[in-house]
Parts: C-alpha cells; structure tokens; sequence
C-alpha cells in the first residue's frame, strides 16, 4: 500500500509539472526509491515504463488544448516539450494512431481526470485506463446467438460486464460458428445486454459479429440494428489473461464511477453500450490482452 501513495505522488507531480521537462530520476527520488527499483514498481503497478507514462499524460494534455483551438499545433508541440511539428506528430501517431489534426475531432471536451490509483487497485483495472476516443458510428448490424439467465434487474451491458465470458458452456464454439455461418468482413464481437425494463427477472445477452454480408439469417440467430450514435471508446489496461475478466469490470466500473460524472458527457440511454473483442484478446497471440468499451454518449445539459 505504501509503494501505491508514493507513486500516487509521482503522477500528481508528472500533471502538476505537465508542461516541464520531466527527470525520470527526480521521479525516483520523489518515490524514495533508487533508479531501477522505481523503474519496476511504476511498471508494475501503472503498466507502461515511466517515460513512456510521460509522453502520453503530454499527449493528452496537448489534446484539450488542440479542442479549444485557440493555439497553432507547433505551440502546443513546444509547451509540451517536443522541439518540433514533426516530433510532436509522430509521438502523437504512435500514441492515438492518428494526426492531431484528425485525432482532435475524436477527442473529450474536458481535461483529463486526475488519476486515483488506489481507486483503480480498488476496481482491479490492471493498470491506468486512458481518457476515450470519441467516435461517431453509422448504424450497423450485427447478428448473433443470445443467452439467458435469471439475473434480476439488468438493464444494460454495464450492469454485468464479460458476462458472456463467465456463462456461455465452454463447450460451445459460438464464435467459430457465427464466423462460419455469416462470414463477416472484419474479425470482431460484440456482446450486448438485450433486456428492457420491462423484463426484470431475466438476462438475456447476445454475443455477436457483424452482419454485413449477403447471406440469409440461419434459424436461431438473433440480428440486431445499432442506432447511429456517438461513443466514448475506453481500452481496458493490458493485462495477462486470468486478469482479464477482473480489468473489464473494473474499467466498467472507472467509466461510471470516476470518468462520466467528472465529464461533460452522459450516457445515451436510448443506444445500446456494448463490449468489442478482437484479435487482441486472444492470448495465445499476445502475452497481454485488452478489449473495448463502447459506451454511448451525449453532452451533459447544464442545468
């Protein structure tokens, strides 16, 4: 516990002096620790090395200040400390896989949240769960098998985050079936709470993939529209894969419990929130693995 306050103290400097050149060694002795002993225990408990930590809290910073638009992107790179536009863009690139230019429309409002790591142990995330990517999605369809328990009083996918993964029969290779039956042009699958207010004694989830191609719907497949709707899209930390299931729950729980209420935004009740699973969650491809949460989104009405 000791080892988590002091690098609490780390990170709190690393945002205070966001827009200094930052010493990872003076970091190290901020924690009390010697160079390589400090190296460690950050990467332990906050899953990436320091310096990289570093660059993309910069990054992050840099994006609020892209949104309000009120500097050019060449004084942005320098208060950050980076000497030059192509620097500053290539960290970018290699941190949100796209330009500032472009990445900013996909950007949250509000300045990044200030990190509790004893909170995120609490929710057993598995590491620092980064600010989202705001995506607008075109309504689409997916098709799927659904499953259901009695499980009260869930309405949404949030209420009972990597259900599928606790109580589809391991037995069942769904996800092979539906890639063979609807042959969908992108590896990736959804899983979606489907129950309403109306059915508060059961749970019915549908665990899914695109449904994109011109093949007709074989019985006992249920295909879903999704609504045209704006999303802020999280990572959960890379984990190994007995945390895997842990991470996801507590990332649902980081979303709703310390990033939605401290930002501009509330959920869109009227659109599904959904868990995405690609190739990386395969673990016998990636010693660790993420997944993303979609959660749908709309601007906060000051009161």
């Amino acid at each position: 516990m000791q080892q988590l306050f002091l690098l609490q103290r780390v990170i709190d400097y690393i945002d205070f002096h966001i827009k200094e050149e930052i010493d990872p060694e003076k970091l190290a002795t901020i924690a009390g620790y010697s160079p390589y002993h400090f190296y460690r225990i950050f990467n332990k408990y906050i899953g990436y090395t320091v310096m990289d930590y570093v660059q993309k809290r910069k990054l992050q910073f840099a994006l609020y200040d892209l949104v309000q638009g009120k500097k050019k992107i060449i004084q942005i790179a320098l208060d950050y400390g980076f000497e030059t536009h192509s620097g500053f863009t290539k960290a970018f690139k290699r941190c949100f896989g796209s330009p500032p230019s472009l990445y900013k429309m996909h950007c949250p409002i509000s300045l990044p949240q200030k990190l509790d790591l004893l909170s995120l142990r609490q929710k057993q995330t598995g590491g620092i769960v980064m600010q989202p990517k705001i995506v607008h999605k075109r309504a689409f369809e997916i098709a799927g098998k659904t499953f259901e328990s009695d499980i009260e009083k869930v309405f949404y996918t949030r209420d009972a985050p990597a259900f599928w993964e606790q109580r589809i029969p391991p037995d069942e290779a769904i996800e092979r079936t539906l890639y063979d039956l609807l042959s969908p042009r992108e590896h990736g699958e959804y899983c979606i709470n489907l129950s309403d207010t109306d059915s508060q004694d059961k749970f019915t989830y549908l665990f899914a993939v695109n449904y994109d191609q011109e093949v007709q719907l074989p019985d006992g497949l249920t295909r879903l529209k999704m609504k045209d709707a704006t999303y802020a899209v999280f990572r959960t930390p890379l984990v190994e894969a007995e945390q895997f299931v842990p991470s996801i729950k507590g990332t649902w729980q980081y979303i709703l419990e310390d990033w939605l209420p401290q930002s501009h935004y509330e959920v869109d009740e009227i659109v599904y929130d959904f868990e995405y699973y690609d190739e990386h969650c395969h673990d016998w491809e990636y010693e660790k693995i993420y997944m993303e949460i979609y959660l749908p989104i709309k601007e906060r009405m000051e009161v």
